[in-house]
């Protein structure tokens, strides 16, 4: 049967209309699966995006429990995450207490409070000025420091009596006599807040070395500063002591630098010999001294090594640089977490001798048989 042409035309339009039909489906199917892997590949990503961020997570949970680890492996008494600041007032300018200091922060740092790391450290100088020292501990108190040091009497009496009110604790180093300092009850125990360091001074070794040089000698000379309870108490002590080793004590007190040069031409007239103490005003002002010995012919000899550098003739005296390094580790105990009456005052004692040989040829001596095998020769040295 033969199809009209009408025929024919509508059943092309009709087979266009199917096809068209099944294209705009096969598009749709393509579209909703373009956007299905789009949706699984953006779910991919992040969940990918999630495990590595877990991953960072747990590797930095790692590296601070790793940390945590090693400071207890190290024995570090270090407060984790914390910092501290330290008020440091240095009584005086001189080598003994600089070499003080120097060791104070030897001793924080090991064990573990580093300065410009986890630590602080405000220091400032006094001058020997004993006002100027009261200002700048109450100043270290208004600013609520952690911890105040004083190196030496002067400035330790200072830091306490301004911080024992505050709960500020207070560490002391170079200070001869705590108990007369009033930085230690009469029995020799803690007050409430304090600790530190005592440079007691070995007079006995000092007076045996000098008899041991000048086996002629009767007198000794000693200048002091009236106002410093260190030096007060050391004279006491070489006089209680002189006789035994056949010296009388010559003692002249001083209250000013200004005094020092009249006060020093007198004495050396009356002596044998002078020897020093750890006086702040005296070291301050050893130049002085030292020449007025050399152009009087007189031995002068010093209580600690850097005072021999500087022109004394000889010493039994103490490591300072060590002691200011034990006062460092009881620091780090405080900053720690302990308090600083449990912890116990430690009295330097032993002495080490020293000598100038230049001065000691100036003056036509010689270093003592029994001494000359530990001697150290500090202009050799320098």
């Amino acid at each position: 049967m033969k199809r009209t042409t009408q025929e024919l035309s509508g059943t092309k339009k009709k087979t266009g209309k199917v096809l068209a039909g099944l294209a705009a489906l096969s598009l749709l199917l393509t579209g909703c699966q373009g956007q299905a892997a789009s949706q699984a590949t953006s779910s991919g990503t992040a969940a990918a995006e999630t495990t590595t961020a877990a991953a960072e997570t747990s590797a930095a949970a790692a590296t601070e429990s790793t940390a945590a680890a090693s400071s207890q492996a190290d024995g570090s008494t270090t407060v984790s995450g914390a910092s501290f600041t330290v008020g440091v007032i240095q009584f005086a300018e001189h080598g003994s207490l600089d070499n003080c200091y120097q060791g104070l922060i030897q001793g924080l740092a090991d064990n573990g409070y580093v300065e410009g790391q986890n630590l602080t450290v405000d220091l400032q100088n006094a001058n020997a000025d004993t006002n100027v020292a009261n200002q700048m501990a109450q100043n270290f108190v208004s600013k609520g420091y952690d911890l105040i040091v004083g190196i030496a009497t002067p400035a330790a009496q200072a830091a306490y009596n301004a911080a024992k009110e505050d709960g500020i604790p207070v560490l002391f180093t170079a200070v001869t006599d705590p108990v007369a300092a009033s930085l230690q009850n009469a029995d020799g125990s803690n007050l409430t807040g304090v600790t530190g360091t005592s440079d007691a001074l070995p007079v006995e070794s000092q007076l045996k070395m000098i008899r041991a040089m000048l086996p002629d000698a009767k007198t000794i000379g000693i200048l002091y500063n009236t106002s410093e309870t260190n030096s007060v108490s050391a004279v006491a002590r070489y006089e209680e002591l002189a006789d035994q080793y056949g010296f009388t004590i010559e003692s002249k007190g001083v209250a000013s630098a200004s005094e020092i040069p009249m006060a020093a031409d007198a004495i050396l007239r009356d002596v044998d010999c002078l020897s020093n103490l750890t006086d702040n005003l005296v070291v301050q002002n050893l130049p002085v001294i030292v020449n007025k010995a050399d152009a009087a012919g007189i031995p002068y000899f010093g209580s600690e090594v850097e005072q021999v550098v500087n022109g004394c003739v000889a010493a039994e005296g103490l490591d300072y640089v060590s002691l200011g390094n034990i006062t460092g580790q009881m620091g780090a105990e405080i900053l720690s977490g302990a308090r600083a009456e449990d912890i116990p005052v430690s009295t330097i004692e032993a002495a080490s001798f020293s000598y100038n040989s230049t001065v000691l040829e100036k003056l036509g001596l010689s270093v003592p048989a029994d001494y000359a095998a530990d001697a150290t020769d500090v202009a050799s040295e320098n």
